[in-house]
């Protein structure tokens, strides 16, 4: 990435697992070289400031959180801005339960997102799972499913998303150059 490349790494959070994450990719990028803005999303931010854009939600009732579907609807169509996403759940897709409730979840989500918007990726992480709370009957639930509580957060997978980004942005930024 070069200087002329804005960066915005966004999030909508519930409980703190999205913004680690958010905070990782936007660290991985600024040492891929790149000019990186990482902040909650909401009315105050636009997307049209930024070049290329990586946005994020902790995923609720197998949606996003609304100041992150807001967000998404806002960028503009025009102008091709890249632009990733990825969602932050309880589960870890490892297994072969887990990576098959974690990609249909990936699909209920992308159909809450506005018509015209088309992200190039969208991942799926697993976040942090507090048990503190859940009616006992949510604790079997999970329990029965093979979750666990904890931070169920991969760093080296969230590391190598970001830095497919970031060398995704150095070739087309380069290509864009030579033409």
């Amino acid at each position: 990435m070069d200087d002329a490349t804005r960066v915005l790494v966004g999030y909508a959070t519930a409980a703190g697992s999205t913004t680690g994450i958010a905070e990782r990719i936007a660290a991985t990028l600024r040492e891929a070289g790149g000019d990186v803005t990482c902040r909650p999303v909401g009315p105050h931010l636009d997307p049209a400031a930024f070049d290329v854009l990586v946005v994020g939600s902790a995923v609720h009732n197998m949606s996003w959180l609304r100041p992150a579907l807001d967000f998404v609807g806002r960028i503009p169509a025009e102008g091709n801005r890249p632009t990733w996403c990825f969602s932050v759940g309880g589960v870890a897709p490892h297994g072969p339960l887990t990576r098959r409730l974690t990609s249909s979840e990936t699909h209920r989500v992308e159909r809450g997102f506005p018509s015209s918007f088309r992200p190039r990726e969208h991942r799926f992480f697993g976040g942090v799972v507090e048990m503190r709370g859940l009616p006992l009957w949510g604790k079997a639930f999970w329990r029965l499913m093979g979750g666990r509580p904890g931070d169920h957060r991969d760093w080296p997978a969230i590391e190598s998303w970001a830095r497919q980004i970031a060398t995704t942005q150095v070739a087309r930024r380069g290509t864009a150059a030579d033409q």
